[in-house]
């Protein structure tokens, strides 16, 4: 039996005015410093952004999104920060920002696989909510409608 794996992952957020404080959850990082894992996907829905703003640059915002998984495999291709440790790299990634491109707060977690966390995430924290047919009842109570 193997250990299970200790990562720590943080959402990746599109913040289109940073002053309404609203956003849309766009991707995830997944770190695992005793794996030398780090990996970032996107999924940008870009009609979700545009509900939130229709003037936003859609172009740029790809272009910085591109930019996350590029600095998380390093190298030359991801300039300055791309020659940074591998941890290193995750913390810059992290770092609190006041932009249009923010990540969530550090999470940690523990897993099996690494891979599968992150699809997991991206099921649970990124990709829309889909809904059943059964899922919620009509009837009001206290504000909120009661699950079946």
């Amino acid at each position: 039996m193997h250990d299970r794996l200790t990562y720590d992952y943080a959402i990746i957020r599109v913040v289109p005015k940073v002053e309404r404080e609203e956003f849309v959850n766009v991707g995830v990082i997944v770190s695992c410093a005793s794996s030398r894992f780090l990996e970032a996907r996107i999924e940008l829905d870009e009609q979700r952004l545009l509900a939130i703003d229709a003037t936003l640059d859609l172009t740029t915002i790809r272009d910085y999104l591109a930019a996350i998984p590029i600095v998380c495999a390093g190298g030359k291709q991801a300039g300055s920060i791309g020659q940074l440790p591998q941890r290193e790299r995750f913390h810059w990634l992290v770092a609190p920002r006041s932009t249009m491109i923010q990540t969530s707060r550090v999470h940690t977690g523990r897993c099996d696989h690494l891979p599968a966390i992150i699809e997991h995430l991206l099921n649970t924290m990124v990709r829309p909510l889909r809904t059943t047919h059964s899922a919620m009842t009509t009837e009001p109570t206290g504000g909120y409608e009661q699950p079946k």
